[in-house]
């Protein structure tokens, strides 16, 4: 006779095993019956068992695969907690000026406790960060999480906003407008950045942008290709140009951009459609260099040569080529940098 759905429920609830007649039987062999008594297919707990067997060889793989989207997460849980922030105070919207900087200390110490208890990151050289406007100038690595977790440290400790560039399918995104105007993301443009910088804001901007996420590795190359306006942002801005780089980002996570296919696809889409992987909580140490000063006639190209070679000496002193997981993840059990 099949066992009912309900009773079923009831023999789970009560943490029983399941009769079929009278032969008492563990919960797979149950499951089995169940199966085999409403699809009549004969033998399926040798189905049953196959899958059960592939889920535990593929388990890993499913893990690494799907923990990039944790980011994704706790992202759609900033653009919910923005939402529900300005609705619960539409009035004093109309009446302050400083009406999103609850929200913004909220997001910065919820990014900020994900960085510190899932990779111990560290920010070096806080220093080097001017009293007015500055442009930073960075490695993109396969997210741009490292930026993220850099820009809530910055508001931490100086209760300053850094302004980012980024790329034009982020606009696209379904639900992050909110989100990205409140954290002072900009579609880039020349007028824009050059604005940003002159009333006095720091503005941060990846030369190499989604290229550069998805198709450098671990051997960390800079990939800027032809790139100058970002310098000639600086020289019409007059602002000094601020080098970053973050330890072991390629290591967190990673993309599949060594295969053709997906460089293809993206050539032809413009769109990240690269897997990537990881999510590996490894250690993440962003450093900050020296400013390079804002000369009256230096062009753009010199400019443009100067901050690649600034970006890639962090790279030299900071990273060890090739990136190793392994090592990354070792590195969380190392002695604590002096912070800057």
């Amino acid at each position: 006779m099949p066992v009912k759905r309900s009773a079923l429920k009831e023999m789970i609830d009560r943490n029983e095993s399941c009769p079929a007649g009278q032969i008492p039987m563990s919960y797979f062999t149950c499951l089995a019956y169940l199966l085999k008594e409403w699809t009549g297919v004969e033998h399926i707990e040798d189905y049953l068992s196959y899958a059960v067997y592939l889920l535990w060889v593929f388990f890993p793989l499913i893990i690494v695969f799907l923990l990039p989207g944790v980011i994704l997460l706790f992202i759609y849980f900033s653009i919910i907690f923005v939402h529900i922030y300005k609705r619960k105070n539409e009035l004093k919207e109309a009446y302050s000026n400083d009406f999103w900087d609850g929200a913004k200390e909220m997001l910065a110490t919820l990014w900020d406790g994900h960085a510190r208890i899932w990779h111990g990151y560290e920010l070096h050289g806080i220093e080097n960060i001017p009293e007015g406007p500055g442009l930073v100038v960075f490695y993109h690595g396969a997210t741009p999480v490292d930026y993220i977790y850099f820009m809530a440290k910055l508001h931490i400790l100086r209760k300053r906003t850094c302004h980012v560039v980024a790329d034009h399918f982020v606009f696209k995104l379904p639900g992050f407008k909110l989100l990205l105007d409140v954290v002072g993301v900009m579609h880039g443009s020349k007028e824009e950045c050059v604005n940003a910088l002159k009333k006095g804001h720091l503005v941060a901007i990846s030369p190499g942008g989604v290229r550069e996420a998805l198709f450098s590795d671990e051997t960390y190359v800079v990939m800027w290709g032809n790139r100058k306006g970002f310098a000639q942002v600086a020289i019409d801005a007059k602002v000094p140009i601020i080098p970053m780089f973050t330890q072991n980002v390629r290591e967190g996570i990673r993309t599949l951009g060594g295969i053709k296919i997906f460089r293809s696809l993206y050539e032809h889409l413009r769109l990240p459609v690269v897997p990537m992987y990881g999510g590996f909580p490894v250690k993440l140490r962003t450093f900050l260099g020296e400013p390079i000063p804002y000369e009256p006639n230096v062009t753009t190209e010199e400019l443009t040569a100067k901050a690649k070679a600034a970006v890639q000496s962090l790279i030299d002193k900071h990273q060890k080529i090739p990136g190793n997981v392994f090592r990354a993840l070792m590195e969380r059990f190392q002695t604590r940098q002096k912070e800057d």
